[in-house]
């Protein structure tokens, strides 16, 4: 649960979108050909999860996709504990 706390935090948000900058810069720049051109296109991934707010992770882990939804399905957990 700490993990999806994390994940769909401001914090976390950012790292995924700095992650996904990186993995596409390493793609593009460091790897290239075929393989950097992949790496670059699922670095969109994470950049988008963390711009529109939504965590695959939390969805792996049974949380709902939208980050809002999974911050409130926390925060009541929380609650009842």
């Amino acid at each position: 649960m700490k993990f999806i706390t994390f994940m769909t935090s401001n914090r976390g948000r950012m790292m995924r979108i700095v992650a996904g900058l990186v993995l596409m810069i390493v793609g593009l720049f460091v790897i290239k050909d075929t393989a950097g051109t992949i790496l670059a296109a699922a670095a969109l991934v994470p950049i988008a999860g963390g711009v529109f707010d939504f965590c695959l992770a939390g969805l792996v882990l049974g949380y709902p996709l939208k980050g809002a939804e999974a911050r409130r399905q926390i925060a009541k957990s929380a609650a009842r504990a």
